[in-house]
């Protein structure tokens, strides 16, 4: 009702402003009229020189049945005729009485202000169906031929114009005029002019020009739709709307000032054929037009029968007479009025349902009606209007505006069509990238775990067939999974699922779902909680699909919980089960909540914006499956909190009678079930350090089953494998111990393969830290790109086994090679004494023998020390005790100390009980760094403090002193970082092996002309 309101409004407020414009128009263009009363009309105050001209309407003087310009019937000079009102027809005056056929002549005497030279000029409307113009009884143009016989006259409606000079004060003006043709009505109904002749002609073409503009605004509109019909918009409208703007064009050509017979030569017969061909064709059109666009649907039978009539009443006037066709005049009438009562009810109808654009149609179809009510107007002769181009301009401006609208609104869904076809095709992409990954991911790891058994050289023990055997069937059953959400996608896509409806025990179903779940939770401290009562009453539901649901909401709340639980839990609330599965995981935002239950959309992994891995269906089955048992799947989440699925369904009959659950007691109320997902990283292996000489492998992977065949897989290697599934993880794991390689997948949620690598790139080389990548994707951009992020070599799942060994051997072969240079190297540097210092020692001990053999002999015996610890083969090996280091340590101290006396201080704090063991030769590179490049390149010398501090789990070693220090360039200088070659391998091999055995190196700190301080640490575990 207040839709219908509105439009009534709207349509109220249009009609006041199409009213009050036409009004202006009337007023503005309205013409000077002169006073005719009884034949004569005096314009003797009229100013012929201005570009008006003058309606001579009133009482003209008729003669009926008489042509008074005849010789034979001149008037008598005192002879007067009747009283006629022009415009006006003449059937009262004829003699048979309402007759429209017949002849006659009209008479009326102009006075004016003589003039010899000025040029008269007379229009002369449409007058039916011949008339003739004399003006001082002299002829000056006619339309026809008029005759006193129907035989003897030849039809012809047409304005025209008649010129002339006059000197005279009075002007005779008489018009004969004859009608054997026109039913509708015979004499004078259109307005007389006379002006200036310039003026008549310039009022004339004015009224011509404004006729061919509306001819040539709706041959634009005619000419585009032609186009957009023909450039592929293949729309029948379009048809319709080129067929209704021909039918306006023929209408305004064959009406008023007849401007088709100055373009075409046309005769009476055609021309009157044509106006009531072109009206038949505008309501036809129109009503087709309309119906089309605001309806669409097929042709009822009233229509059909409507437009039938209007192809017969057609065809019929091209081969009727003009005539008998002027008497179908009712018919014709009826015909228009039907198409324009039934077009303004269908748009008003379509608007009122809410169709926004119908408003166009229905406003140009009020003009349309408007226009016909002030035509009737102009008709009756109740008011004198000229032709009025505003009305038909503004309909087709309507109707080309909701053609417009109509189209713009197309191409915007079109626009949007074509986006969502490219996003589908985007996501059809993913999806098969997706799918491909999952089912290819299962697939490596059954060829795997059977080629681990094929080709284990060994009879495995009935235990280990078992556990073999057990992780087939969990990926075999995996595998299964997906492939069935396939294919029910499909299926519920065509309703071809049907329920296997049965009385099914919640609790122990819960239960086995959760078994199932359970390996895609290994590696995460996530607990799974069953909190169905065991005395939960059965429920109405198909037990496979049921299971279905249950498994893809508890599998989407595993991949999207990192830690904390996911609870299994259900209730009985006005008479119905409702089971909910709750998790703590990252939860969704609104625009996740508005697609979760979408196909093919899948979620973020965390705040980074990762998207989880999958193919996107479990949702979407899940609410298809749950809605199939006539409820509804629901979800509440808040970000960063977790979230919950509910959903309901019937009791089943056969549990009886039971009240609703909040009044039962605890213990029956709960038995839980609760299985713990503990990580595969025990607390031992999260020390610091390095267990074993066996190579250590970091396996990195979100899917723990994929972890599980990896260490399958490379169980009869001699490898210790730490497995875990984040790249976070695993990165706190690699600043805690040394690892021999690192095998990541790509995909993974929270931080991919590629973003691991880079990480792990940014503190060690290629060399000190191999990374393996394995993925399903085999893009060679995918494969460059895992480069460029630093890996040292990437695998194509599925992998061979024997491909995945020697892969793996050679990389970790390669890393222990690497470790050995660098011990070796540093052992090296060590046995390396400087020709320098052993001279200057030398001389130091021989300038004793002669001041201070006591000095001397403490020197040599110290010196003995230095060279035997520095040629000790244990500096090859990976650790030694700090008293050997620091030994080592004083023995050069002292030498140092002896040779520069004052200019060389050192100050000792280390605290007392500390066993440690240490990697060789890292203190003392420092302290001789501190020494050499420190304070004695000061002429005053310095202070060397070494400080070891007892920090409880590790033990912090600092070589400080107040030398002449260090820039920050000078510094990357010595641990090899940039800047071109360092200026020794010292410092640069002792950072390298700390940062290889404790995932972090040397922490140097040094402000030029104050010192530096260089500090590491050592883990107590270490052994």
């Amino acid at each position: 009702m207040t839709n219908t309101r509105k439009t009534i409004f709207i349509l109220g407020c249009f009609i006041l402003a199409l009213t009050g414009l036409r009004l202006c128009w009337l007023f503005l263009s309205s013409p000077n009229k002169a006073q005719v009363i009884q034949g004569t009309a005096d314009l003797r105050e009229w100013d012929f020189s201005s570009n008006q001209t003058v309606l001579l309407n009133g009482e003209w003087e008729f003669f009926p049945y008489r042509f008074i310009m005849n010789p034979a019937e001149a008037l008598s000079p005192n002879e007067r005729g009747e009283a006629l009102k022009v415009p006006g027809k003449w059937d009262a005056k004829m003699e048979e009485g309402n007759s429209t056929f017949g002849y006659g002549s009209y008479r009326l005497r102009i006075h004016v202000a003589s003039d010899g030279e000025r040029i008269y000029g007379i229009r002369i409307p449409l007058i039916p169906s011949s008339s003739e113009l004399f003006v001082n009884g002299r002829l000056l143009a006619q339309a026809g031929q008029p005759g006193t016989e129907a035989d003897r006259y030849s039809p012809g409606v047409v304005p025209y114009i008649g010129s002339f000079v006059s000197d005279r004060d009075e002007i005779e003006v008489v018009i004969q005029v004859a009608n054997y043709d026109d039913l509708n009505g015979g004499g004078i109904y259109g307005r007389v002019q006379i002006g200036s002749d310039r003026a008549v002609h310039r009022a004339s073409q004015i009224s011509a020009d404004l006729q061919m503009t509306v001819v040539l605004i709706l041959a634009v509109h005619g000419i585009y739709s032609v186009l957009l019909y023909f450039m592929g918009l293949r729309e029948r409208g379009l048809l319709y709307f080129f067929l209704l703007v021909l039918s306006g064009m023929a209408t305004v050509l064959v009406d008023d000032d007849r401007l088709l017979l100055a373009v075409f030569s046309v005769n009476y017969e055609w021309m009157i054929k044509l106006r009531y061909l072109a009206y038949v064709g505008s309501a036809a059109f129109l009503l087709q037009f309309v119906r089309h666009l605001l309806t669409g649907r097929k042709l009822n039978k009233v229509i059909r029968i409507y437009l039938a009539i209007c192809a017969v009443y057609a065809v019929s006037a091209l081969f009727l007479p003009s005539e008998i066709l002027t008497l179908t005049d009712g018919i014709h009438t009826l015909i228009i009025l039907f198409s324009y009562l039934i077009v303004p009810v269908i748009a008003f109808r379509s608007f009122a349902q809410k169709n926004s654009n119908a408003i166009f149609i229905l406003l140009g179809l009020t003009t349309l009606t408007l226009n016909l009510i002030w035509g009737l107007i102009r008709a009756s002769g109740w008011l004198d209007m000229g032709y009025y181009p505003i009305d038909i301009i503004f309909v087709f401006i309507c109707f080309a505006s909701y053609w417009f609208k109509h189209y713009l609104h197309n191409s915007a869904q079109t626009a949007k069509l074509a986006e969502r076809l490219i996003d589908e095709d985007r996501r059809k992409d993913q999806f098969l990238v997706r799918t491909s990954h999952e089912l290819r991911n299962p697939l490596h790891g059954i060829l795997n775990i059977a080629h681990t058994v094929i080709d284990s050289g060994h009879s495995p023990s009935e235990g280990e067939n078992r556990e073999n055997m057990k992780l087939l069937v969990t990926v075999g059953r995996r595998m299964s999974l997906l492939l069935n959400d396939l294919m029910d996608i499909a299926r519920l896509k065509e309703n071809r699922i049907r329920l296997q409806l049965a009385n099914v025990q919640v609790q122990a179903l819960v239960s086995g779902v959760l078994d199932m779940v359970r390996f895609t939770v290994e590696g995460k401290p996530i607990r799974l909680l069953n909190q169905v009562p065991d005395t939960f009453p059965p429920v109405v539901a198909d037990e496979n699909r049921l299971i279905q649901v249950l498994f893809n909401l508890l599998h989407n709340a595993a991949k999207f919980t990192n830690e904390g639980t996911i609870v299994v839990a259900a209730s009985v609330r006005e008479g119905q089960a409702f089971i909910t599965v709750s998790d703590t995981g990252i939860g969704m935002n609104a625009e996740t909540l508005r697609t979760a239950f979408d196909p093919y959309v899948q979620g973020e992994s965390s705040s980074s914006g990762d998207v989880a891995e999958g193919i996107g269906l479990g949702l979407s089955i899940c609410k298809q499956l749950v809605e199939l048992h006539g409820s509804e799947l629901t979800v509440e989440s808040t970000p960063g909190q977790g979230s919950t699925f509910t959903f309901a369904l019937p009791i089943s009959e056969a549990s009886g009678r039971r009240s609703e659950t909040p009044g039962m007691k605890a213990a029956d109320t709960v038995a839980m079930q609760e299985t713990a997902a503990t990580s595969t990283v025990t607390p031992a292996e999260r020390n610091f350090g390095r267990l074993s000489d066996r190579a250590q492998i970091l396996a990195v992977d979100d899917d723990p089953i994929n972890l599980s065949v990896l260490e399958r897989v490379l169980s009869s290697e001699d490898y210790d494998i730490v497995k875990t599934t984040s790249g976070s993880e695993a990165l706190s794991l690699i600043a805690g111990r040394e690892w021999d390689l690192i095998i990541a997948d790509v995909m993974m949620p929270g931080m991919s393969g590629y973003q691991l690598s880079s990480a792990v790139r940014e503190r060690f080389t290629l060399s000190e830290m191999p990374i393996l990548l394995l993925t399903a994707r085999s893009q060679p951009e995918d494969i460059e790109a895992g480069f460029r992020a630093g890996a040292n070599d990437y695998l194509i799942k599925p992998v061979d086994g024997m491909e995945l060994k020697s892969r793996v051997r050679a990389l970790t072969d390669g890393r222990r090679s690497f470790r050995e240079r660098v011990r070796m190297e540093g052992a090296w540097l060590q046995a390396q004494i400087q020709p320098h210092f052993l001279f200057n020692t030398l001389n130091s001990i021989a300038a004793l023998s002669e001041i201070d053999t006591a000095r001397m002999r403490n020197l040599l015996e110290v010196f003995g020390n230095y060279l035997r610890a520095s040629f000790n083969p244990r500096n090859m090996e990976r650790f030694v005790t700090l008293q050997q280091e620091l030994e080592l340590v004083r023995s050069y101290l002292y030498i140092e100390k002896e040779r520069f006396e004052e200019r060389l201080q050192v100050e000792w704090e280390v605290e007392e009980g500390i066993r440690l063991s240490i990697p060789p030769l890292s203190i003392q590179p420092l302290v001789e760094n501190a020494v050499r490049h420190g304070v004695l390149k000061r002429a005053g010398g310095g202070k060397v403090r070494i400080r070891i501090s007892d920090c409880g789990d590790y033990v912090e070693v600092e070589v400080e002193d107040d030398g002449v220090g260090m820039d920050e360039h000078a510094v990357r200088r010595a641990l090899g970082i940039q800047g071109g070659r360092a200026r020794g391998i010292g410092l640069r091999n002792t950072d390298r092996r700390l940062r290889q055995l404790y995932g972090q190196g040397l922490r140097i700190r040094s402000v030029p002309g104050r010192g530096t301080r260089i500090s590491f640490f050592v883990m107590k575990s270490q052994r």
